[in-house]
């Protein structure tokens, strides 16, 4: 598979974009869509553009910058007809490969954006659509925060009797997100062999359920409900002693998955008062966990963070600290990958580590260009494809772009 796919996305929000910005780290070439403004409105495009810290840039605000570095960004107005037309010219003239969107699925059709429509641009084009439930149920909207409280996410996340939290990140959004990407990725190697595009709709929902891998099956096992999962603050549902526990300076999180583990951290100087012989097996911990954890507690109270956690690592155990994100970012994992752009001001800013090390990042020192404002590629991409500087300009006055 060569690096020179070209992805045309009609994307706002997260879900979509972040999938095409694991896109652009692999080289691809990633033209975003959005709609021009109609009717004076000044936020045109995706809402994501006017959310977070202002940066001194109309479009340009703090939280739509990290997923969409590296990419174009046209206008087309698709309530049109001539933009709808316009619409498949771009796919047809630039040879696009995969078509995307996170619209709801009620506007395929009047948007000219169904499967259907796009292949007559490219017979082989490979079309991906996220959205709250699939093709099924059209009309339903998808936000993550209300996704993770519709799939249990949320009934399962926050301190035991107290209320149900959803996750600190926005977790369905980015699984959906990957989702498209390993799908899209799939088809692509299909189309090597079979020469032939492919439908491929994203459900957030179905994406969120699969994750339920430890929760869902209970249903199947357990003698009652009271032994189902619920909200456990800290703790970890099945092995025990993982927690988190206070030290001199902070916090610690332990995380002792097995027996043997447990052995050698009872072993430890200081610690062998824990290990009584009913506590040996991960069900005789269960049993008094609550015992253990206090215990545990007053023991790590006695060190610094640093302290307790190069002793147990010593014994390689499971601790880690519990993080701010300025301390993540601090950490050498993090910050000697971390993907750069520099803003228009001039200024390099650090955004956020890729999951893997590309050949494409590494090549470009880990710098992509700054996430592009509302139709910044106008007049390259409709010039790529054939129009005229006037012929552009009629198109913008006549609020087709």
């Amino acid at each position: 598979m060569n690096n020179k796919i070209t992805v045309l996305s009609l994307e706002q929000a997260l879900a979509l974009p972040f999938s095409t910005e694991r896109m652009v780290h692999q080289g691809w070439r990633v033209i975003r869509v959005e709609t021009p403004a109609e009717d004076g409105g000044s936020n045109a495009g995706d809402p994501n553009r006017y959310i977070g810290a202002d940066l001194g840039y109309h479009d340009l605000h703090s939280y739509y910058i990290a997923p969409n570095i590296g990419k174009e960004a046209i206008t087309i107005n698709l309530k049109k007809k001539e933009g709808q037309e316009l619409l498949k010219k771009v796919i047809r003239e630039l040879k696009v490969d995969v078509f995307m969107c996170n619209t709801l699925p009620k506007r395929y059709k009047q948007l000219g954006i169904d499967f259907e429509s796009l292949k007559e641009a490219n017979p082989d084009l490979i079309w991906c659509g996220i959205s709250a439930m699939g093709p099924d149920y059209p009309d339903r909207a998808g936000y993550d925060p209300a996704l993770q409280a519709l799939m249990g996410y949320t009934y399962l996340t926050g301190e035991t009797g107290g209320k149900p939290v959803p996750c600190g990140i926005p977790i369905i959004d980015l699984k959906a997100g990957d989702e498209a990407f390993t799908q899209v990725l799939l088809a692509l190697l299909d189309k090597n062999s079979t020469g032939k595009g492919k439908e491929i709709h994203i459900s957030m929902a179905q994406c969120a359920a699969s994750w339920l891998i430890t929760a869902l099956p209970q249903l199947e096992f357990v003698n009652s409900e009271n032994e189902l999962f619920t909200r456990s603050g800290n703790e970890h549902r099945s092995f025990i002693p993982c927690n988190v526990y206070p030290t001199k300076d902070g916090m610690v999180y332990l995380a002792i998955g097995n027996d043997s583990q447990w052995a050698k951290f009872t072993s430890l100087s200081g610690f062998e008062t824990l290990g009584k012989t009913e506590r040996k097996t991960n069900q005789g911990r269960m049993n008094d966990k609550e015992n253990i954890y206090k215990e545990i507690g007053t023991h790590t109270n006695n060190y610094t963070t640093k302290e307790f956690s190069d002793l147990c690592l010593s014994i390689n155990l499971s601790v880690s600290p519990v993080n701010s994100i300025k301390d993540v970012a601090s950490m050498e994992i993090v910050s000697k990958e971390m993907v750069k752009t520099t803003m228009p001001n001039g200024k390099t800013v650090s955004l956020f580590p890729s999951s893997i090390e590309t050949e494409f990042l590494k090549k470009n020192n880990n710098t992509l260009s700054c996430a592009p404002c509302l139709g910044e590629q106008n007049k390259k991409v409709f010039s790529e494809i054939g129009f005229s500087e006037d012929e552009i300009m009629s198109l913008e006055k006549n609020n087709v772009i």
